[in-house]
């Protein structure tokens, strides 16, 4: 058993996500931050903040380093923080005379919040592809069986006749925003952070603005111009936009959970059930639906995550861990679903469904 449903071993296989998963697991962080950490060595080389020498020894550190992660865990349990334990061990492993250049003026929150956007760019072009392929999928669907007269509902009460193009084109819309918004929105929201212990650069010796432009192009990220260590809205904004998305999918599931009710539609490859055979549950819409309500619990934790205090606040930033990475699971699981269940449906004709 576990406390995810993400990971869970059978649970994980209908709610969660192979390539988000893995994203946000543990060695996929390692990795990150040991990157950030040869980068920012690289960039202060270059600009003279550090030895050149010191720069390289680091780099070659990062790029052999395997931590002693039983000692991070308890660390971490201390410190509220990994990267402590890791630049120690790091530190360590660099050895004289350039141990001590590791991390050089540098923060914990630097590291860790740069290692966070850097694996979250990396899911863009995942929703990028999952997005066409939903609206693909809606595509087909719409010009398949769009012209199919059915039953209009409002207010959960029989409406007019209508063609199911119409219904169609609903589940389309949220999925076109989304796709015409994820560029620029993964633009402002997965920048460098890079602020030193106070959030003002003043750790760099007056070279904090050219070397956070160094290290930004190094990692392939724009430089926001200063840090933001206690200013949360672009990550919210990041998260706001995948809950839209999961909760439009949501609405897409809810219709066609409730027309398989009412046999407005047939499904090609429903759930079974262990004491009715005749029964084909409507499984992936009834996961949109949970996904979307999930999703939205979670974007309200992380708008709770923007209350920082002062300059840092280790509350407001564990609780943004907790509920980030699982949001971002549960859109890219509701892209899943949106596909599979586009292609699983046929829609009944009214006049079928009412004798």
């Amino acid at each position: 058993m576990t406390v995810s449903a993400f990971d869970h071993p059978w649970l994980g296989a209908l709610l969660g996500d192979a390539e988000g998963a893995a994203v946000f697991s543990a060695d996929r962080e390692l990795k990150a931050m040991l990157a950030v950490e040869a980068a920012l060595a690289a960039a202060e080389a270059e600009i003279g903040l550090i030895p050149a020498t010191a720069g390289a020894a680091i780099e070659a550190a990062c790029a052999r380093f395997s931590p002693d992660r039983a000692a991070l865990a308890a660390a971490t349990a201390r410190d509220g923080v990994v990267v402590p334990e890791l630049v120690r061990q790091l530190r360590a492993a660099v050895a004289s005379p350039h141990g001590e250049q590791v991390h050089f003026g540098a923060t914990s929150q630097d590291i860790v919040d740069t290692a966070l956007v850097t694996r979250v760019k990396e899911l863009v072009p995942v929703y990028a592809t999952r997005l066409t392929a939903v609206q693909n999928a809606l595509g087909a669907l719409r010009a398949q069986q769009g012209d199919t007269t059915i039953q209009a509902v409002t207010r959960m009460q029989p409406a007019r006749p209508m063609k199911a193009a119409t219904r169609i084109a609903a589940w389309q819309a949220p999925v076109a925003r989304a796709d015409e918004t994820l560029r620029a929105q993964a633009e402002r929201s997965l920048v460098l952070q890079l602020g030193g212990p106070t959030g003002d650069r003043s750790s760099f010796g007056g070279k904090g603005d050219e070397l956070a432009a160094n290290l930004a192009a190094r990692l392939s990220l724009a430089d926001p111009g200063a840090a933001w260590h206690a200013e949360r809205s672009r990550l919210v904004e990041f998260g706001d936009w995948a809950a839209r998305l999961t909760g439009g999918l949501g609405k897409m599931g809810a219709d066609i959970a409730l027309m398989a009710l009412t046999g407005a539609v047939r499904l090609k490859a429903g759930g079974g059930s262990s004491s009715m055979p005749h029964k084909n549950n409507p499984v992936a819409a009834e996961t949109l639906v949970a996904l979307g309500r999930f999703a939205a619990t979670q974007v309200a934790g992380l708008h709770q995550a923007m209350v920082h205090h002062t300059e840092r606040s280790g509350a407001a930033w564990t609780l943004e861990w907790m509920v980030l990475p699982p949001l971002l699971v549960a859109s890219l699981a509701a892209l899943r679903h949106a596909e599979s269940v586009a292609a699983d449906i046929e829609f009944v004709p009214m006049e079928e469904t009412h004798g």
